[in-house]
Formats: C-alpha cells, sequence, structure tokens
C-alpha cells in the first residue's frame, strides 16, 4: 500500500500494461465473426477492456458497484447491530468471489494473477466477509480495497476514458493517502475503542488518526500502552511520507505513463511524438478527449 518494492512495481505494470489489453480486446472487436459463439474467457475479456457501449457500461457497473462496496465498508462500524449487515456482508462476499473468478478468467498467466498484492488483498477481504464473527478483529483491512480497486485495470480504463490519464499520478497518491487514512483508523478502532457505543469510537478513532498523520497531535485523545505508542510512531512516519508524495504529485508537471521501445523512459507529455530521452517516436495511445 505504501511503498512496498513489490507492490508498486506491481501496480505500474498494472497500469502501463492494460492499454495493450484494450487493443486486444479491441482487436476481437474488430476481427470477423465465426458461426462459433465467443468463449466465456473472450466475452470477460470483452467486456473488461473492449470500447463498444455494452463493455463501457459493465465497466462503468462495475466501478459503480465497487465504490458502493468501499462506501459499506468505511459505513461498517455503524451498521454493524442492525440485522440487515450480514445479508449485505454475504451479497458482498458473492460480488467480490465472482470478481476474482472473472479475472483470473482473464488473466494469461493464472499463477502469476493469484500471487499480485491486489489479488491478495482481495482474497484477505473476501474472508473477513466469509467469516465476519471469525475474522472480526481484522475488518479494518477492508479498507485496503481502495487501494485494490485503484489498481484494478477497469480503473485504469475508466481513469483514461474520463480524461484524467494526465491526472492519473495525483489520483494514485490521493487514494494512496485515503487508504492508509482509514486503514489506521479501522485498526484504531478495533484496537482502542470499539467498546464505546455509537459512532462516538469511529470519530475519536478518525480524529486521532487526522491528528497523527499530520502531526498536528493536540495531545486530547491518545492510545495507551506500547501498542499505542508504536501505532502512533508507525502513522507518523508512513503519514507524513504518503501526504509529502502527494504534494509531490500535485505541484509535478502532469505526465502520462508509457514506456519507451527504445531506451524505456515511461513518462511523458500527453501529447508527446519523440521520446525527450532518445528522440524515438512514440506512439501513445489517445482516445481524442
Amino acid at each position: 500500500m505504501t511503498n512496498s518494492t513489490s507492490g508498486s512495481i506491481d501496480g505500474k505494470a498494472e497500469k502501463t500494461d492494460f492499454l495493450q489489453d484494450v487493443a486486444g480486446a479491441a482487436g476481437l472487436q474488430g476481427a470477423k465473426e465465426t458461426d462459433q459463439p465467443q468463449g466465456l474467457r473472450a466475452t470477460l475479456r470483452r467486456l473488461y477492456y473492449g470500447t463498444d457501449g455494452q463493455a463501457v457500461g459493465f465497466q462503468v457497473t462495475i466501478g459503480i458497484v465497487d465504490l458502493a462496496v468501499i462506501l459499506f465498508f468505511l459505513a461498517g462500524p455503524y451498521l454493524t447491530r442492525h440485522g440487515i449487515y450480514l445479508a449485505i456482508d454475504y451479497a458482498i462476499a458473492a460480488l467480490i468471489a465472482f470478481e476474482l473468478t472473472a479475472r483470473a478468467l482473464i488473466a494469461n498467466k493464472a499463477w502469476r494473477f493469484l500471487v499480485r498484492p491486489m489479488t491478495l488483498v482481495d482474497i484477505v477481504i473476501l474472508a473477513t466477509l466469509l467469516f465476519p464473527e471469525t475474522f472480526s478483529n481484522f475488518a479494518f483491512l477492508r479498507a485496503l480495497r481502495i487501494w485494490s480497486f485503484s489498481q484494478s485495470r477497469v480503473f485504469g480504463i475508466l481513469v483514461h476514458r474520463a480524461g484524467c490519464r494526465e491526472y492519473q499520478e495525483v489520483i494514485g497518491a490521493c487514494i494512496n493517502f485515503v487508504t492508509f487514512l482509514f486503514l489506521v483508523t479501522g485498526f484504531v478502532y478495533t484496537a482502542f475503542f470499539a467498546t464505546e457505543s455509537g459512532i462516538t469510537g469511529f470519530v475519536d478513532a478518525l480524529y486521532f488518526t487526522v491528528a497523527t498523520i499530520t502531526t498536528t497531535g493536540f495531545g486530547d485523545i491518545t492510545l495507551p500502552g506500547t501498542l499505542g505508542k508504536l501505532t502512533s510512531i508507525v502513522t507518523m512516519i508512513f503519514g507524513i511520507s504518503l501526504f509529502v508524495r502527494l504534494a509531490q504529485a500535485i505541484v509535478r508537471p502532469n505526465k502520462v505513463r508509457f514506456s519507451c521501445p527504445q531506451c524505456g523512459l515511461n513518462r511523458h507529455d500527453a501529447d508527446a511524438v519523440h521520446c525527450k530521452a532518445c528522440g524515438h517516436i512514440l506512439n501513445i495511445p489517445d482516445e481524442g478527449l
């Protein structure tokens, strides 16, 4: 989530390579139709990476559902005492299981898909949904769904089609910061404030997290014991790093990620025709938005 080597490398590979999948899906659409029906894998690839109306509608629907799931996770502390909570919980588990299965089917190499950080995150989240009583103390990990969704190729496609490709760095930095904010808030709530009634505990946890990340540290709410001190230290170190990263992304000139086939430079101006490093002609995919 933060700056781990495997997570960042995998995330960049996802962002860089998904345009090739779009092109592949477009090729599937442009190819001559045969009398034989498309296989399930080809159909899913077209829906996930295609550019026709049906594919775009499917991608938008997936995005909306994912956002609704994230909102449910964030509102979880308020809903746990309602009878409908478990029903929604298992419905979301079914959705995530379906999405994992679909993504495994369309992956070029299933074993590589299974070891990706975003896949492992979704598997952990699925476990907390299927066994809420057993893994109740790990429910705060559901906030990682924000990061997992941001690493998906569907999210990248939606960002590009919204005309926000040059703001992809800023969007990614914002998502990393928000993910860390709610991840720490969930952990602090679970470990220190879960016994408080109503929403008071969650608000206190959020208040403490914001004050600690920004190093304001008013001191009116502190975490007891050694675990509390260690939590504060980790929150300040990683929080301020993500905060600085967000500021850098905002002030840095907007670039798009596209690997130069000659020298490998992967950050260029959105309208670049030649690579600034080696002068090689670029062919950056652009929908003309």
